[in-house]
C-alpha cells in the first residue's frame, strides 16, 4: 500500500487544506509542508527496502478497476521508477518550503495545487496500466497549467495555454496509440503487454511514433520544446523547480517504461532521428542560452540541451547509456531544480531576472553567491558532482556505438560550460550594481533548501553506485529486449 499512500498523502493534504479558512495563510501553509514531508518520509523505505536484481516489479499492488475490459488498478516500481518516485516527493517538500515567502495571494489554492501536482506525478511513475497511467499522465496537467496561468509572470496566461496545447496535441495522439494496443493485446497491463503483445514490425512503427511524440512534447525535444521558455520564465519558482525536476521526466521515463518496452522493432528504424533530434536540441539548447538576457530563460533552454543528453543515452548508449539517462534524470532535478531557487531567490527580492540589473552581488550575499557557483558546477558536470557522473556514463555508452553523436554531445558540455559560467560571471562578479545595495543573504529556511539540494549533488558525485546498483538491472533487461530487436530488424 506505500505507493497508493504517496498518491493518497498529498491528496488529502489538499482536501484538508481546502477546509481552512483564507486568512490563516500559516496554517495552510505548514499543513503543506506537513503533508509533503510525510510523503517524502513514506518514499524512503522505497530505497531501503528494495531489492537490487529481483526479477519483476516491486511493492505491487494490483486491484481490479475495471474487470469487464480488463483494466486494473496497477501499481510497481523497479529501477527505472525508484528514484524519480522519491525525487518527485523530495522536490515536492522543497517546493513547498520555498514557496512560503513568494507566494501571498490565494494562498490556500496554490499549496492544494502543488500537492495534487505531486500525486499524479508519483501516479505516473507507478502505474503498470495503460489507462491508469494515462488518467494520471493528463491529471499532471491541470495542476501544472493553473500554477502557471495564475501565480505566474507578466506573459503567464499565454505561457500556460501554450503549455496545455502541446502538451494535450500530443497526448490525444498517445491514447488512440493505447486503445489500438489494448485492443491488440486483450489487455492494459502493462507487464503482460511486454510479455506477450506480438504486433507486426509494420504496426508497431506507427504505435511508437504516436507514443514517441507525446514523451518528446513532454521532454521536450527538439522542435517541439518551443512551450518550455515560455513556461519556465512565467512560472513561479516552486513550478519552475516541479516543472525541470519531475514533469521533464515523464518523457524520457515514458520511453523507457512504454515505448521501447511494448514496440522493440520500432526503436531501429526511429533511433537515427531521435538521436539526430537529440544532438540537435544539445547544441541548440547551448547556443540559444548563449544569448539570453534573462536568467531564468537561460536555465530553461539549458533543460532543453540536458534533456537532450538523457535521450541520446536511452537511444544510442546501449545499457550503459539508458543507466546514465536515468540517473541524468535525478542529476537535472536536483541541479536545475537547484538553479531556478536560487534564481528565485534573488527575484524575491529584486523582482527582476535581467543580467543587466545584477553584477558584484557576492560582495553583499556571499553565501548566496556560494551556493549559486555550486548549482551551477553540478549542471556544469564538475568531477565530485551529480552532473558529471551521468553525462560520463551517457557518453561513454554513446562512443561505443556512435561516437560523432558523442563527440557532438561532449562539445555541447562545453558549451554548457560557457553559458553557466558567463551567467555567473554577469550575476556574481564585476562592480556591484547600486541597484543591489539593500541586498540581504540567505535566511536560514533558504540556506536550509540549498543545503538539502547540493548535499544530493554531492552523494551521487561521490557514491554513483548506490544508484546504478538499482537502476542497471531494469537497464540490462531493456537492453536486451533492444538487442533482440535490432537483430531482427537485421535480418
Amino acid at each position: 500500500m506505500i505507493l497508493t499512500a504517496l498518491i493518497l498523502i498529498p491528496i488529502i493534504g489538499a482536501v484538508l487544506i481546502a477546509f481552512v479558512p483564507r486568512d490563516r495563510a500559516d496554517v495552510i501553509k505548514n499543513m503543506a509542508l506537513v503533508a509533503s514531508l510525510l510523503a517524502l518520509l513514506v518514499s524512503l523505505p522505497l530505497y531501503f527496502n528494495f531489492e537490487a536484481g529481483a526479477p519483476g516489479y516491486q511493492f505491487e499492488e494490483i486491484y481490479p478497476w475495471i474487470p469487464a475490459f480488463g483494466i486494473s488498478y496497477h501499481l510497481g516500481i523497479d529501477g527505472l521508477s525508484l528514484f524519480l518516485v522519491i525525487l518527485t516527493t523530495f522536490l515536492t517538500f522543497i517546493s513547498v518550503l520555498s514557496s512560503f515567502s513568494a507566494i501571498t495571494e490565494q494562498v490556500k489554492e496554490y499549496y492544494a495545487l502543488l500537492l495534487l501536482l505531486s500525486a499524479a506525478v508519483v501516479g505516473v511513475f507507478v502505474a503498470l496500466d495503460l489507462f491508469l497511467f494515462y488518467l494520471f499522465w493528463e491529471a499532471s496537467l491541470i495542476p501544472m497549467a493553473l500554477l502557471i496561468g495564475r501565480w505566474g509572470g507578466k506573459r503567464r496566461v499565454y505561457a500556460s495555454v501554450k503549455f496545455i496545447l502541446y502538451t494535450m496535441a500530443g497526448s490525444a495522439l498517445m491514447l488512440v496509440a493505447a486503445i489500438v494496443v489494448y485492443l491488440w493485446g486483450g489487455t492494459s497491463d502493462v507487464p503482460a503487454l511486454v510479455n506477450n503483445l506480438q504486433l507486426p514490425p509494420g504496426l508497431q512503427v506507427w504505435l511508437f511514433f504516436a507514443f514517441a511524440l507525446a514523451f518528446a512534447v513532454k521532454v521536450p525535444l527538439f522542435p517541439l520544446h518551443t512551450w518550455l521558455p515560455a513556461a519556465h520564465v512565467e512560472a513561479p519558482t516552486a513550478g519552475s523547480i516541479m516543472l525541470a525536476g519531475v514533469l521533464l521526466k515523464l518523457g524520457t521515463y515514458g520511453f523507457l517504461r512504454f515505448a521501447i518496452p511494448l514496440f522493440p522493432e520500432a526503436v531501429p528504424f526511429w533511433t537515427p532521428l531521435l538521436v539526430a533530434l537529440s544532438v540537435i536540441g544539445i547544441l541548440y539548447g547551448a547556443l540559444v542560452a548563449l544569448a539570453q538576457e534573462d536568467v531564468k530563460s537561460l536555465i530553461a533552454y539549458s533543460s532543453v540541451a540536458h534533456m537532450g543528453f538523457v535521450v541520446l543515452g536511452i537511444f544510442s548508449g546501449g545499457q550503459q547509456g539508458m543507466s546514465g539517462a536515468v540517473l541524468q534524470m535525478v542529476n537535472h532535478g536536483l541541479s536545475t531544480g537547484m538553479l531556478f531557487f536560487m534564481v528565485g531567490v534573488l527575484y524575491e527580492q529584486r523582482h527582476t531576472r535581467l543580467f543587466s540589473e545584477y553584477g558584484g552581488i557576492w560582495v553583499k550575499a556571499p553565501v548566496y553567491g556560494t551556493f549559486f557557483l555550486l548549482a551551477v558546477f553540478a549542471s556544469v558536470g564538475l568531477p565530485g558532482l551529480n552532473g558529471f557522473v551521468g553525462e560520463f556514463v551517457i557518453l561513454l555508452g554513446t562512443f561505443r556505438v556512435n561516437w560523432i553523436a558523442a563527440a557532438l554531445g561532449t562539445f555541447g558540455i562545453v558549451l554548457a560550460a560557457w553559458y553557466l559560467l558567463v551567467a555567473t560571471r554577469k550575476m556574481l562578479y564585476g562592480p556591484l550594481n547600486p541597484a543591489n545595495n539593500n541586498l540581504v543573504d540567505m535566511n536560514r529556511r533558504e540556506l536550509f533548501i540549498a543545503v538539502a539540494l547540493i548535499a544530493l549533488c554531492f552523494l551521487i558525485g561521490f557514491f554513483p553506485n548506490i544508484f546504478f546498483s538499482q537502476i542497471n538491472p531494469a537497464t540490462a533487461g531493456l537492453a536486451e529486449l533492444l538487442d533482440k530487436a535490432t537483430l531482427l530488424a537485421g535480418r
